[in-house]
């Protein structure tokens, strides 16, 4: 089943409304500014193993926890930082995730002096296959698995199935989308 399916059969509402929002107004459109591609990116790896009712529950959190995505910050963070994360019950307290996280700022700052983003880097790189994909990423980032990136390069219009055609959101994120990204 399809996640624009599986909304509709939620119970209750206000688990629905969770999913609708996200659903309608985020997954699958293209993100144009590096520090959210890259808070999308540490979403993505701290679901691994939970639900991503979870993670978007936990969205406000971590954005105030991650100083709101800023790459340039989070690749500063300091032995403190990381403590005090793993003591920030708002968010996913695993290490591994959280060193993901700053070492993963550090790579995206790389790439961006490389390529003037982490945008321009992903345009770069397309079309990949998902296989293609998850080697790039597993060679360039840390913790980031064939679901993690699949699911990511999906949530910002790289990869095919955010949604069904016959979707009613299909047609809104397809006019997003820029042409070469197109299919």
């Amino acid at each position: 089943m399809s996640y624009c399916n599986a909304i509709k059969n939620m119970q209750p509402e206000e688990r629905k409304s969770l999913h609708k929002n996200y659903h309608d107004n985020h997954y699958g459109f293209p993100i144009h500014d590096d520090d959210e591609l890259f808070g999308r990116l540490i979403m993505e790896i701290n679901q691994a193993g939970l639900s991503w009712e979870t993670i978007l529950k936990k969205e406000k959190t971590f954005r105030k926890a991650y100083s709101n995505f800023k790459i340039k910050k989070i690749a500063a963070y300091t032995e403190a930082d990381r403590k005090r994360l793993m003591n920030d019950a708002g968010i996913i307290r695993n290490r591994l995730k959280i060193n993901a996280a700053i070492e993963n700022a550090k790579a995206i700052l790389q790439l961006q002096k490389e390529f003037g983003s982490f945008e321009k880097w992903l345009e770069q790189h397309h079309p990949k296959t998902k296989e293609e994909w998850v080697k790039l990423f597993k060679k360039t980032f840390r913790f980031t698995g064939g679901e993690i990136v699949n699911e990511f390069l999906m949530s910002i219009g790289y990869l095919e199935g955010a949604h069904a055609p016959g979707c009613i959101i299909y047609k809104k994120v397809l006019k997003q989308k820029p042409l070469w990204l197109r299919k």
